[in-house]
Parts: structure tokens; sequence; C-alpha cells
């Protein structure tokens, strides 16, 4: 993977902190987690340890604006000082990675990048300078044509990352994002996304249950056992 970093500059100059106040999480009365605060900064990447079942991807949906009916929440979740908790997912601005790449399959490597541009943007020849700034810059420059069932595993991943940063979130989630890739590969693909993480400003927070993920940030981890 090529070492320069496609970098949003107007949302690097401007990234916020990501702030969870007193966040409390429960499942049909039962619950999975109280109390937790705490505090991202621009470029900082935290991790969130826990076993399946323990409620990670629960609280990232928390997050973004995407937790079920089924669930309670209690607590504030905060870019800077706007609280995000009343917000629908589309005015949160928040960027996520999962552990499958999720792209469309009836659309084009082109047209996947595309669709994460923001609709502000509208001029053709913009979005189009943006899509291929960011496939040159990830090693990808000649792929815009390419359908998504064409590509490897660490190629897909790669464009599901652009994608993320082509919609300029101001906050980053990780949900297990390399979980399904072979050892070599998701050492190299953790680096692109932390990489390009800190370069954006992003806050960012990982859950995982894989301390090889959790080591590779060299930043704060936080086990849901303790909370």
């Amino acid at each position: 993977m090529q070492q320069k970093i496609f970098q949003q500059d107007a949302i690097a100059a401007t990234a916020p902190s990501l702030h969870l106040k007193e966040l409390a999480l429960s499942l049909r009365s039962q619950q999975l987690f109280s109390k937790l605060s705490l505090s991202i900064s621009p470029g900082e990447i935290v991790t969130i340890m826990g076993p399946s079942g323990c409620g990670k991807s629960s609280l990232l949906a928390a997050i973004s604006g995407t937790l079920e009916r089924d669930f309670a929440l209690e607590g504030q979740v905060l870019l800077d000082e706007l609280n995000l908790i009343n917000l629908p997912p589309e005015e949160r601005h928040i960027g996520m990675l999962f552990q499958e790449d999720l792209l469309f399959p009836h659309m084009s490597v082109n047209d996947n990048l595309g669709f994460g541009i923001p609709a502000h943007i509208k001029d053709k020849k913009k979005r189009n300078t943006l899509i291929a700034q960011a496939l040159d810059e990830a090693g990808l420059s000649e792929f815009e044509n390419r359908d998504p069932a064409t590509l490897s595993g660490g190629q897909r991943a790669r464009i599901a990352v652009l994608r993320t940063l082509l919609s300029q979130p101001r906050a980053l989630l990780l949900d297990e994002p390399f979980s399904k890739l072979d050892a070599e590969l998701r050492a190299r693909f953790r680096n692109f996304v932390f990489r390009h993480a800190r370069a954006n400003n992003l806050p960012t927070l990982m859950v995982t249950h894989d301390p090889d993920d959790a080591q590779s940030t060299g930043g704060k981890v936080i086990q849901m056992s303790d909370l």
C-alpha cells in the first residue's frame, strides 16, 4: 500500500472531539453497561474490548444513531458541544467501517465511491477529481470501472475506507473491520486505516475482541467487563 495519505483538508482542520457522557445502554430492561464516560480527541484512536454479545456493536449503533428500538439509551453523545442523541444518522456525520465492506454489487468502484461524496458537492468534475485522488493514493488508480466482485478482499476493504473518508465524517467508528482478513493483510490494512484516521484528525473509536488490534493503536484500551 502506498504511503501517501488521502486527506480531507477542510474536515481535518475543523475536527471536533467525541465525548460520551454517562452513557448507559439496556436491552429489554437488562443493562448492558452503565455510566460510560469517555473523551476522544481529534486523531486519537480508543479501543473498547470485550467478547461477542457484550454490547460493543450496540454502543457504536448508539453513537451513530442506528440503535434498534428494543434498546434504551441514557446519557449524551457529543461532537464538541453538539449533542447527537436526538439527531438522525445522516445529520451526525459519523463514519463507520464494519466487518463486511458493504460495497454495492450493482455499482462500479467509481459509483460506489461517488455514493459516499456529500450531495452538496454537485460539480461532476470536482466529484471525479476527489474519486481519482482517493484511488491514486490507495494504489488503485485504474480501478474506477471495476466491478466490486472482481476485487480481492484487501482491495474491497480499501475501497470501503475511501468511501467512508469521501463522506467527510467528523468522527470514525470501527466495528471489527479487520476480523475477516488473513494475518498479513490484517496488519497492513490496520495501518492503512489508522494512518488515514490520524491524518484526517478523526476521533476514532474501535471495538474488537482481538488484542492485536488494540495493541496496534498504541492508544487507550477499555475493557467492557470493567463498565
